[in-house]
């Protein structure tokens, strides 16, 4: 396994990993070789995904035998879950966010950054024009100028890594005025599961708005790279046609009913995770680390010293996700407890007066 320099930033350009692909978080393994630490001894931070995810029952044997067929249940318990009236079910969020591009002729593209890298890597090898948007340029006073010159705009919502949030009634109202140009809003939902309430799957029904689901964070079942594509019929027939038959295999169809329809689990899960996501930060702060922006199943730290803290932690076999622009760390959540006490333990250490992580650009603090 070869090595690689920490993953970058939150708009990384591709060429920074293993055959030119974007680094992302959980990416143990080449953890376990750089620092050398058994993978078993890791407790891995790095990807958001909640910790004590729905429990899988066994798989019947026959579901493996078959073929993926569409008449199993999914999509209702799916409608049922997001609201929303026409999806589709896709092979992790990310199959629709590489295949999405490729469904419109060449566009002027906005992403929000810094976020998840794939959205605007994708636009570009699509052939569309994609310039980067911070926050700021969404503000009421500014967001007029900012969709008028542009065809399609992407967010993260609520935003990865820094948490940021729009209200679902300025999010409608971007929408209309991109649609009615023939432009697209296109709403990636993976964080939104703890707060439904705030999710545009319901919305998604007229053209111009796209929003995607994934079962990877929440129900913490990101192996069986699922997702759902919320959206106008036409513009689901045209993505169906261009991914193919069997997009979604039969076993990960299978679970994805079944957790999609436990109600209880989800009641519970969803205090739950709110809880441990202000118990991570009030942690992060009893270090001196102040979030600047997060949910429930992470928190992102903006310092100057987040190269050296990522090195710091990950010498004590704790792995978060680095960003380079701004330099920042991204934590998700521990789990047992004995995770949260090695959490603070390694904070501890890596934050040490004249320790590992103190040193920044070559100066020592006081």
């Amino acid at each position: 396994m070869k090595r690689h320099p920490p993953s970058s930033s939150g708009l990384e350009t591709a060429g920074s990993g293993d055959g030119g692909l974007i680094p992302h978080g959980g990416r143990l393994r080449e953890a376990a070789v750089r620092y050398g630490i058994p993978l078993e001894r890791w407790l891995d931070l790095s990807t958001g995904i909640n910790p004590d995810g729905w429990p899988v029952p066994s798989v019947p044997a026959a579901v493996w035998s078959r073929l993926p067929e569409e008449e199993d249940g999914l999509e209702e318990s799916a409608r049922s879950y997001y609201g929303g009236r026409h999806l589709l079910p896709v092979a992790g969020s990310q199959a629709a966010i590489q295949a999405l591009p490729r469904l419109r002729p060449p566009s002027r593209v906005a992403v929000l950054a810094p976020s998840y890298a794939e959205h605007a890597a994708a636009w570009r090898a699509a052939g569309h024009q994609v310039t980067a948007l911070g926050a700021g340029d969404l503000t009421d006073s500014r967001a007029a100028a900012t969709l008028g010159t542009r065809d399609v705009l992407v967010l993260i919502h609520p935003n990865n890594p820094t948490g940021v949030r729009f209200s679902p009634a300025r999010l409608l109202d971007w929408h209309q005025r991109l649609a009615a140009r023939g432009g697209w809003l296109v709403v990636d939902e993976a964080f939104m599961d703890p707060t439904p309430d705030q999710s545009l799957c319901p919305q998604a029904q007229g053209p111009g708005l796209v929003v995607l689901r994934s079962l990877g964070k929440f129900f913490g079942l990101a192996g069986a790279r699922l997702g759902f594509v919320c959206a106008a019929p036409e513009l689901l027939g045209a993505l169906h046609r261009l991914l193919g038959p069997w997009t979604v295999n039969a076993p990960a169809r299978w679970v994805a009913r079944a957790a999609l329809a436990d109600g209880d689990w989800q009641g519970r899960a969803r205090p739950r995770l709110t809880a441990a996501g202000e118990r991570l930060r009030a942690l992060l702060r009893r270090h001196g680390l102040e979030p600047q922006g997060g949910c429930a199943l992470f928190q992102w730290v903006p310092d100057p010293r987040a190269p050296d803290l990522h090195r710091a932690l990950a010498r004590q076999g704790v792995l978060t996700r680095l960003f380079a622009e701004p330099a920042s760390l991204r934590f998700g959540l521990p789990g047992a407890e004995g995770d949260w006490s090695r959490l603070d333990q390694a904070l501890s250490l890596a934050l040490a007066r004249g320790g590992p992580a103190w040193a920044v650009s070559g100066q020592r603090h006081p």
